[in-house]
This record gives structure tokens, sequence and C-alpha cells, in this order.
């Protein structure tokens, strides 16, 4: 073989090697699981607090699939998926609605899907002795016709309402719509604005005056004292059988043209293995809160809750 033919061969081998260590790269690519992949979820501290810290740390054990997790509020949860800033979200509102009853214009892209249950509660701090509320009185204090703690049977110290500061946070929103049927409704007396459901309840924690409304999933692991409300604790019982009034669903976001690896994290979630781990934070879970379908849905019409999804995609089975 003369050498022109010698070095046409070597080339041919070199670029045989090539195209094989591409095409087996490739192959890789396809089959191989996503162990180093990262997905980004963005959502409210009471979804997250609930479940889906130990849900990201379950799904990374399970898959190599690492969830980073950003806690910055309901409104986000539902508005970063639907924009395709984040990949999943969380959040215990439902979509907002315009003047002309359809999704906020931020909102419509994405998908709501419900994977677990909560509640509404009033938390003070720990030394306060009030241990019980009416809802009548709750209302009061919003409305600025109860400032003092002894109109409810505590010492005679002004009432520090701390509250969340816009409307269509996840508390905010639900909570005027469960207590005053109106998610516009302005409240008529002074408050000290948070951002988030944490601040809110480290301000409580510190002020022996204080009260406001938080989500169960995210109160209860704080260091604030949590009240009944009409006599009937939100314990997980009580809300996950309706007895306790202040329920409300918790939801997962997906950009509607979500991409198959971040609809996995939802199909796990939703699993027997995710609703499980759910339980275990006390969170009521959508088996547990199976009797909350029925009563929802009778809320949800009493109340024009137009701006909520879609029986079957709310309601799963």
């Amino acid at each position: 073989m003369d050498s022109r033919s010698s070095n046409f061969s070597v080339k041919w081998m070199r670029l045989g090697i090539v195209l094989f260590i591409g095409w087996a790269v490739l192959l890789l690519s396809i089959v191989a699981p996503a162990a180093d992949r990262e997905l980004t979820w963005t959502g409210c501290d009471i979804t997250k607090k609930a479940f889906m810290d130990e849900i990201a740390k379950a799904y990374k054990q399970k898959t190599g699939v690492t969830i980073k997790i950003t806690g910055s509020g309901a409104t986000k949860g539902i508005r970063a998926v639907a924009s395709g800033a984040s990949d999943l979200g969380g959040t215990c509102r439902p979509w907002l609605l315009d003047s002309q009853g359809l999704k906020h214009p931020e909102e419509k892209d994405a998908e709501l899907v419900h994977v677990a249950w909560d509640a509404l509660v009033v938390i003070v701090h720990p030394e306060n002795p009030i241990n019980n509320i009416s809802q009548e009185n709750l209302q009061k204090i919003f409305t600025g016709e109860i400032t003092s703690w002894k109109s409810l049977g505590g010492p005679d110290m002004r009432i520090a309402l701390i509250e969340r500061e816009s409307k269509d946070s996840g508390v905010g929103h639900m909570f005027r719509r469960l207590v005053f049927g109106d998610p516009e409704y302005e409240f008529k007396t002074e408050a000290i604005h948070v951002s988030s459901s944490s601040p809110l309840e480290k301000l409580i924690e510190q002020t022996v005056i204080a009260v406001g409304v938080d989500g169960v999933s995210s109160a209860r692991k704080s260091g604030v004292k949590i009240l009944a409300i009409d006599n009937i604790a939100p314990t997980k019982e009580n809300i996950a059988t309706g007895r306790y009034p202040l329920f409300r669903p918790l939801f997962i976001t997906i950009n509607k043209q979500g991409a198959p690896v971040a609809r996995q994290v939802i199909d796990f979630m939703l699993s027997p293995a995710g609703q499980a781990i759910i339980a275990a934070q006390g969170t009521v879970n959508l088996e547990e809160g199976k009797a909350l379908k029925p009563l929802w849905l009778k809320k949800k019409n009493s109340l024009g809750f137009n701006g909520l999804p879609p029986e079957a995609a709310v309601l799963r089975p």
C-alpha cells in the first residue's frame, strides 16, 4: 500500500471513530436517566413547607433529579411558571380573573393541579391566653370594630394586626374569599404589612399583642400559637372532614407546554408514594381529604369562586 492510500485509510478510520463517539454520546443522552438534571420550583411558603421540601428530597433520591426550590409567594408560583421562568410552582390560591371573567393574562398559561389540602388559621404569640375566636370576631378585627384583646376575653392590650401586603397573595386572596366573600375586600384597620408567611410568623412569634392569618401547613412548623375557630381546632382530622371551616386546596403549577420531565414530578406527587410523603408531613392528602370534594364544590358555588380550575383538574380522584 502506498503512502497516499495509507493516509486515506487513516483519515477514514479517524472519521469513523469520531462518528462512533458522536452517536454513542447521543444515544446515552437519550437512554440515560436524568441523573444530574435540575428543575426549578417557585411558589408560596405554605406549599413549600406543607410538602415540597420533602418531595424534592425524595424525588432526587428516586431519580437523581434536583428540584431547586424558591419560596417567593403564590402569585409567582403561578406567573413564573406561566412565563416559562420556572419549571414548576406551588400556589395556595386559584387563578385570578379579569373584569371579563377571563384568566389574568400573566396566569393564563399556567396549569393548576390539585395535590393536597390546607386551611387558613389565626395565629398569635405563644403567651397569648386566647385559645379560640369566632369568625364574627375575626371579621371585626379586620374591620376595626375590635381593637383590644380585652374584647376577646384577653388582657387589656391593643391588638397589633399583621397581614400580607397583597390582596393577590395566597393567604390574602383566600382569606378575603372565605371570610368576607369578596376577593377585593378592603380591610378597614391599621396593620403591619409583610411580604410572605415566613416573616409574618416570625413577627408574631416576637410580638405578644400580635395576630395574623396564615396557612396551617406553615404555621404548625413555626413557633406561633394557632387558635380554634368557633371552638373547632384546625387539627388534621377536623380539616380532612370539613369540620374546620376555612379549608382550601393546594396546587402544583406547570406551564401548559411543560416538559415531560417536569410533568413526571407531578405524577410522582400524585402517586401513592408522593401522597404518602404529603400525609407524613401532617398535610391532608387527596385520599385523606376525599370528604372535602363535595364540600369544596358547594363552598365554591356559594361564594362565587369562578376563578377556580374546572373540577376535573382541581379535584382529581
